[in-house]
């Protein structure tokens, strides 16, 4: 049960870093057929897609803003339940 909370944050961790590659790649112009780039765009998608309905203002696309926003308090709240358990 120790570990099970440094997990949890390092799992929130890689994904938001992961969010913030996609977002810096894609201001970069990358090839989207790049294995690397595909293999992110795969497993950021299904959280981006639903949020970027309700997060595109103008030209800008504020879902990978939103997602991290999201995933800081999903984050607090699943340590919050898991630390509450003990």
């Amino acid at each position: 049960m120790a570990l099970l909370v440094p997990l949890i944050q390092m799992l929130f961790s890689v994904y938001s870093f992961i969010i913030i590659a996609r977002a810096f790649l894609s201001m970069a112009g990358m090839d989207h057929y790049h294995p690397v780039l595909r293999f992110i765009y795969d497993i950021t998608e299904p959280l981006l897609a639903p949020i970027r309905r309700y997060a595109v203002v103008g030209m800008w696309d504020l879902s990978p803003i939103v997602a991290l926003i999201l995933l800081t308090v999903v984050e607090q709240i699943v340590i919050v339940l898991i630390a509450g358990a003990r």
